[in-house]
């Protein structure tokens, strides 16, 4: 049984890059509207384990779902059913998982918005064609409906004066709230964030993250990779602390932070704070 209010369902996920076990049996439950950070040092696993929500990494085995739906994969319970009844076996048996193809895998991912820590953003398209190009290209809106919507989400990050200025004419604070724009112009189900705040210089992580802090308000379901302790702190509803690849620990931030009970989580918030 998923848990009630279930966004996003990771369970028992492996992942390896050739000898490199970098994810080694993930669950994870992120419950609709709520924000969950994910801690942990360099190579736990922890922006793996993001791709693989998107399906950017294939698992090696388990499965990821968000809001209900398997993602990257369908299962084929009619034809585990067949097997079964030719055996003379009862019961449920597991279907077996199939890839689906790209074109469905897109569309998954417009559902499933993904902030890089580099912006990614296209350098020679405007603020405002960056913003666009997704939804109409992709979901097939009408360029007027989506100018507007780019526009309304420009002055929602701050930046309605800077529609027409190019990627490289920005600061990183200002390309990166532009990525943000950009990931919520598919209206996803999901926003994922990956060390948004890890290129940018130090005074330039407050305009960020204030504007994810913004959409948590507004209920966003967010899963964010970072170091920002206090930013966990202010508007995490659940803290994942990841190391070697398994989450260690996992709870409300003021158990995590301020009472971890591993060994490991102690060891690193002693560093970090």
């Amino acid at each position: 049984m998923s848990p009630q209010g279930a966004m996003v369902e990771v369970r028992s996920v492996h992942k390896s890059f050739g000898p490199l076990d970098v994810l080694k049996g993930v669950d994870l439950d992120v419950r609709t509207g709520e924000v969950t950070v994910v801690l942990g040092p360099s190579g736990s696993g922890k922006s793996t384990l993001l791709r693989t929500i998107n399906h950017l990494e294939k698992v090696d085995s388990g499965s990821v779902s968000v809001d209900g739906a398997l993602v990257g994969y369908r299962r084929d319970d009619k034809a585990a059913a067949r097997r079964a009844s030719r055996k003379g076996g009862g019961g449920r048996r597991a279907g077996k998982l199939y890839e689906l193809r790209e074109r469905e895998i897109l569309k998954q991912r417009t559902e499933i918005g993904f902030v890089f820590q580099n912006f990614h953003l296209f350098p020679h398209l405007t603020v405002l064609e960056n913003i666009t190009e997704a939804p109409v290209s992709a979901l097939r809106r009408p360029k007027k409906e989506a100018v507007e919507a780019a526009r309304t989400l420009l002055a929602r990050v701050g930046l309605a004066e800077k529609a027409d200025a190019y990627p490289r004419q920005l600061s990183g604070g200002q390309q990166q709230r532009v990525a943000i724009a950009r990931a919520l112009a598919l209206e996803p189900k999901l926003l994922l964030f990956d060390e948004p705040t890890s290129a940018l210089d130090p005074e330039l992580v407050g305009e960020v993250l204030d504007v994810i802090k913004d959409l948590a308000h507004q209920g966003t379901t967010m899963i964010v990779v970072t170091h920002e302790i206090g930013f966990a702190r202010e508007v995490a509803d659940s803290v994942v602390f990841m190391d070697g690849g398994r989450i260690v620990e996992q709870g409300p931030p003021g158990e995590v932070l301020d009472r971890p009970r591993h060994e490991r989580t102690k060891s690193f918030l002693s560093k970090v704070l």
